[in-house]
């Protein structure tokens, strides 16, 4: 008798901290995940609402072999599942808890029917652009970092403008005096880079924006280029009161003289999208204008 294929697969829950709700979305979502055969794990923001899983820290999960990440949240909580689970491939279902969910557009409602999809082999899937940002001082990599968003080169609000020279492929583009600059990718171009003036990207461009914060000069507008690029800026600033911020989270301190270098990561993250086209999402989350009649 020849051996049977095991069919048992591995699902992590991810949620955003101190939301009720997860606790009445678990008992449906564990019955399904069983019903499937599916082995559940979950992090330490869903574990306070189901005592039966096993735990697995949010840090410690791109070391576990997975099948599937359902994230309950908003974009926040989906930026940070897709970094740490970036480097295994596993593909990423992000349900809306929150509000914008530019990343996370699956309606509660719509979870069971995406999920279904998912097990029939029919849920459409979208590659997103990382990229690896490293910070370099006295010609030592200081820290390495995936990026799903955007990485931020920033002052600190109490600080006067400073100077960032940017380079593209080694070769100089521009000084910059300016409250920042913004490296985002396309899925970030919808994100703090749009808000500095940036153009919205769509998420198959293969490209990367680099965004000036309130430029001294009026000449210096957002530029695009390959996301094949290595893009690094230098800071010059005489107060040392700058910051490097990476999807919105806490910046890292920054000294005259560091070089951060932006590429595109060897890592792609995979989406679970429910087949509503880009233009649909933008006119709903941006509430564009319907065409005329």
């Amino acid at each position: 008798m020849a051996n049977q294929v095991s069919t048992h697969k591995t699902a992590a829950v991810i949620s955003r901290p101190g939301r009720p709700q997860v606790a009445e979305i678990m008992p449906d979502l564990l019955n399904w995940f069983m019903e499937h055969n599916y082995g559940v794990i979950v992090d330490e923001h869903t574990a306070r609402y189901v005592s039966t899983q096993e735990l697995v820290p949010r840090s410690a999960m791109g070391s576990r072999a997975l099948d599937l990440v359902v994230v309950l949240g908003g974009d926040g909580t989906l930026l940070s599942a897709a970094r740490i689970t970036a480097a295994i491939d596993v593909p990423l279902l992000g349900v809306n808890l929150g509000s914008l969910g530019f990343l996370t557009e699956v309606p509660l409602q719509s979870l069971y029917s995406m999920l279904d999809a998912i097990a029939q082999g029919r849920a459409p899937i979208e590659q997103r652009t990382l990229i690896n940002v490293e910070i370099h001082r006295d010609g030592v990599v200081r820290g390495s970092y995936l990026v799903f968003n955007d990485a931020v080169v920033n002052k600190t609000p109490l600080a006067r403008l400073n100077t960032y020279d940017l380079y593209v492929d080694k070769a100089f583009v521009s000084g910059y005096r300016a409250d920042g600059m913004i490296i985002a990718t396309p899925t970030g171009s919808t994100a703090y880079s749009l808000s500095a003036g940036g153009p919205v990207l769509m998420p198959s461009v293969r490209a990367l924006v680099i965004t000036p914060v309130a430029p001294h000069s009026l000449t210096h507008r957002p530029l695009v280029v390959p996301d094949s690029s290595e893009i690094e800026i230098l800071l010059r600033s005489e107060e040392e009161v700058a910051y490097l911020s990476l999807d919105g989270q806490p910046g890292l301190d920054l000294r005259d003289g560091d070089r951060v270098r932006c590429r595109r990561s060897e890592h792609m993250v995979s989406l679970f999208r429910t087949g509503t086209d880009f233009f649909t999402v933008l006119r709903s989350k941006m509430k564009w204008g319907e065409k005329s009649v």
